[in-house]
């Protein structure tokens, strides 16, 4: 990023916000939230001049924000597509299908785990439990979880992404 990094005003008064819910010495209990605020804003991924500038923010070193960027599957490194299809590949989605799952969707959208699609609509990222071992096999999409996939609600889901019909939020 050749400009400078810094977010909207309405936004850094939610970091201030944010920020004050934890003692002075304790900013860095604020960084997850700062970070996905970082994201939203800045492009859908954490570039490293933007992880820095969360750092400056909360007066920690750059490596400290780095760790834990790079740590959660929740958060990018790289440019993804408008959709993050987040698939589940642990024990329980295992075995009921998610494999199968995976591989439909690497097949459909002709892109390997963690690449982006060519239309720049979908990325695909195979994640560790997101909890709803239950409802297996599962997905993230956004804010909301799509489970009991099957090859025919994968393309479902696929299809009212590409007409815009599927929040995210």
């Amino acid at each position: 990023m050749s400009e400078t990094i810094a977010f909207k005003p309405e936004t850094l008064a939610q970091v201030h916000k944010i920020t004050a819910r934890y003692p002075a010495e304790r900013k860095k209990s604020a960084l997850i939230p700062v970070l996905h605020l970082a994201q939203k804003e800045f492009g859908g991924w954490l570039q490293v001049p933007v992880m820095d500038y969360v750092a400056e923010l909360l007066e920690i070193k750059p490596i400290e924000v780095y760790e834990v960027a790079t740590f959660y599957s929740m958060f990018n490194m790289k440019p993804v597509g408008k959709y993050v299809l987040e698939v589940c590949q642990t024990g329980p989605c295992m075995l009921n299908g998610s494999d199968e799952i995976i591989q439909h969707i690497k097949d459909t959208l002709h892109i390997n785990a963690g690449e982006t699609s060519a239309d720049g609509l979908f990325t695909l990222k195979t994640v560790e439990c997101l909890g709803a071992c239950g409802y297996a096999p599962m997905m993230q999409l956004g804010k909301f979880y799509h489970e009991h996939l099957t090859k025919e609600k994968v393309n479902e889901i696929l299809d009212l992404c590409r007409q815009g019909i599927l929040a995210l939020d």
